[in-house]
């Protein structure tokens, strides 16, 4: 599978016609690594009727709530939401951040901000999800931040129904997008991919386990791709969702306040992909082989539908059809 972008029309307007929001939001948290997938399994949710993507809203706080695109719209909406959610800014930065990096619970020093950031910090996490389900009139709010340890504080929150995708993607596959060097973004290396890995499920399957069965679910990114519309039909049921599956061939992006380079685009689309070999890490494989074992346990899960071999397939942004 991969995504292809198309040039269509402007997309409609965020003000669209939706039934009113439910008294307690339902909010789907998107657990797991980085490069795993999240942004177009959230942009697919976002398409389904009553489901708004928000993107990595864990940047609220970190861009002042200013989104990372500047395009009109979506300044005008993020604009909206900021006035909503009041008393924030002494939160603005990085302060919080001692209260979603997994790797702050090895820093004694942090340990007290994270007790004396905890309670502001629920408040306004609360009241922006409420305000983008005001705003948005969305039953449903798709939080793509990935952090373990911010799904941890969510679980804290009383005015939303919080549900968690635990999303998972061939370790092969992340070490060598994070090892890219033709991308804006950062590079690693092979060591520090796969300890950023480990440390990432080591807090990502006990968050995972202690939320309600029947709020959460585990998602392999290659099972979403290889069949995307039974694990879609899955995934809305399994968020108390009854939405129908969108059309893949035409996925609007939306506004999302930060994403990866696909929510530069108006619309993509998913297509089929020929399965191709990549060269794989013998230390990859075998530093990640006790996370294949724990997430073979994982209940519950999406099943793999008639998985294909999607060894080296992924989500692909392909220059624009011409109009």
């Amino acid at each position: 599978m991969c995504v292809r972008i198309d040039v269509v029309p402007e997309p409609a307007s965020i003000e669209s016609a939706r039934p009113e929001p439910v008294a307690k939001p339902k909010v789907i948290y998107v657990l797991g690594a980085g490069r795993s997938g999240s942004t177009i399994l959230g942009v697919t949710l976002g398409n389904c009727e009553n489901v708004f993507f928000a993107g990595e809203l864990d940047k609220w706080l970190t861009t002042s709530g200013v989104p990372t695109l500047k395009d009109q719209e979506r300044m005008g909406f993020w604009a909206e939401i900021r006035g909503e959610v009041k008393n924030a800014e002494p939160l603005f930065g990085n302060r919080a951040r001692s209260l979603e990096r997994s790797a702050t619970l090895f820093q004694v020093r942090q340990w007290t901000a994270r007790r004396r950031l905890r309670g502001e910090y629920r408040r306004v996490a609360e009241e922006l999800y409420l305000a983008i389900a005001g705003a948005t009139h969305a039953t449903h709010i798709v939080d793509s931040s990935h952090y373990p340890l911010r799904a941890l504080e969510l679980q804290g929150l009383t005015g939303i129904d919080l549900y968690l995708i635990y999303l998972v993607r061939d370790p092969q596959s992340v070490v060598r997008s994070l090892h890219r060097k033709d991308v804006p973004e950062r590079s690693f290396g092979t060591l520090a991919t796969n300890a950023y890995l480990s440390l990432t499920h080591l807090f990502a399957v006990p968050v995972f386990l202690r939320h309600p069965r029947a709020r959460r679910v585990f998602v392999r990114h290659e099972d979403f791709l290889a069949c995307p519309e039974a694990a879609l039909r899955e995934i809305l049921d399994d968020v108390d969702c009854s939405a129908a599956v969108p059309a893949l061939g035409s996925l609007r992006t939306g506004v999302p306040l930060h994403g990866n380079r696909l929510v530069r685009e108006q619309v993509v689309a998913l297509e089929q992909e020929r399965p191709r070999t990549q060269p794989r890490s013998l230390a990859t494989s075998l530093l990640q082989l006790p996370w294949r074992l724990v997430f073979a346990l994982l209940r519950p899960a999406v099943s793999r539908c008639a998985r294909r071999p999607a060894r080296g397939a992924g989500a692909l942004a392909t220059p624009p059809a011409t109009p």
